[in-house]
């Protein structure tokens, strides 16, 4: 494994593992807004299949999962000056709970763009919102640590609620089950297909995780050469590796996509897209077509997001960017295709739909997560990590369940 050293410039961005939450006690003062805010808040819920219940033992909503507003002036005063953050930040702080954050999140997720009138939508994109930071780009520089600040959290922490096989992606059920090892073992089996991987291939992965996709590529037969900008995923991922025995059929890089080098029968990339960033969409697509032979497949799964959502809030700086996945954007589709025909000579030869998978998948994460919060407090994160995890897992299902998202499982060919 190559170790190159990687600059991390400093920033005041919230560090989880650390136990820093810059800002995050700090109640804005903004009445007037938290007075608009709240009124926007009550006539959005009105028609919502929720209960919200205020202090004193007001309700609203038509009745549902429960939301509970525990300190209603400064949740509302958090949605009125970022709403797109605030309203996470509200669930981190304790201004607001409930005790089914995924089912209560359902029903705001499948109103998402009519929550607002749209014309308040665009004020508030150009006045309100708050806008990506120019430091959180995917140069190869920035997406290092952008990659850091999440998946460098701790190995520990991962394994806790992540099932054997380590992935942290899409499962794929098979009709009438519900394991979740089982699952993740036929989503990796389903990606190296769509990749053609067979006996005597040699295979580049572009994302290693914590190497259970190499190590399944590698048991069929197949040489891998696997990247990351991890070291914290590459560490582990080698030490799996040598104890399943394959450390001569598989090859770990620290090292961006933009850099690599050769050429591959097959190329596989799992949930990594959604890192690279529109500007280098162009750059991903033409490096996956310069690193495959002739005749060779790539394996590409992608969350995606319907594309006239895309358009309008492609700039947009959310609770997840800030808190989770600095620097990303899910792509949609369309998107998918037109940088693939104005970037590779690569289309879309096969597709298949995981969305509804991925919200079970993501149900298990949390309920593992919960179950085992002694063990994940005994790494030294606290209550508002717990809080802030729960609700990102919830937020992250709601969406699937409603279709906001999807995943798809691509394989790519030159015509």
């Amino acid at each position: 494994m190559t170790t190159e050293p990687v600059h991390r410039p400093a920033r005041a961005v919230p560090r989880p593992h650390e136990g820093v939450w810059p800002g995050l006690a700090d109640v804005p003062h903004a009445p007037v807004r938290a007075r608009i805010a709240e009124s926007l808040f009550r006539r959005a819920v009105r028609d919502l299949a929720v209960t919200v219940v205020l202090p004193g033992g007001e309700t609203l909503g038509r009745g549902g999962p429960r939301m509970d507003i525990v300190r209603p002036d400064a949740f509302f005063a958090r949605l009125a000056t970022s709403s797109k953050i605030g309203f996470g930040e509200s669930y981190m702080v304790g201004d607001w709970t409930s005790p089914a954050a995924a089912d209560l999140l359902t029903p705001f997720a499948a109103t998402l763009s009519q929550l607002v009138p749209p014309a308040l939508q665009r004020c508030a994109r150009r006045w309100v919102e708050a806008r990506r930071p120019d430091d959180e780009e995917n140069t190869v520089e920035g997406a290092a640590e952008n990659i850091h600040r999440h998946y460098d959290l701790s190995n520990d922490l991962f394994s806790i609620f992540l099932d054997e096989t380590m992935s942290y992606s899409a499962a794929w059920f098979a009709p009438g089950e519900d394991d979740l090892a089982d699952a993740q073992r036929r989503k990796i089996d389903g990606i190296l297909d769509m990749a053609g991987v067979a006996e005597g291939m040699h295979v580049l992965e572009i994302g290693t995780g914590w190497g259970g996709l190499a190590i399944r590529a590698a048991r069929r037969g197949a040489r891998v050469t696997t990247l990351t900008v991890s070291a914290e995923q590459a560490r582990l991922a080698e030490e799996r590796i040598t104890a399943a025995g394959l450390a001569d059929r598989i090859q770990v890089l620290l090292r961006d996509y933009r850099e690599a080098q050769g050429s591959y029968d097959a190329v596989v990339s799992v949930e990594m897209i959604e890192a690279v960033g529109e500007r280098y969409w162009p750059t991903y697509f033409a490096t996956l077509d310069r690193l495959l032979k002739p005749g060779g497949r790539i394996g590409l799964q992608s969350i995606t997001m319907p594309h006239d959502r895309l358009m309008v809030s492609r700039s947009d700086y959310t609770w997840i960017h800030k808190y989770v996945f600095p620097g990303g954007l899910i792509p949609s589709v369309e998107a998918i295709e037109s940088n693939l025909a104005g970037h590779s000579s690569l289309r879309i030869a096969q597709r298949r739909s995981l969305g509804p998978d991925y919200a079970r998948t993501l149900a298990h994460w949390n309920a593992r997560f919960q179950d085992r919060w002694p063990d994940v407090a005994a790494l030294g994160f606290d209550e508002t990590f717990r809080r802030m995890w729960e609700f990102y897992l919830a937020y992250c299902e709601a969406g699937f369940r409603v279709g906001y998202l999807d995943v798809f499982q691509f394989s790519l060919r030159r015509p």
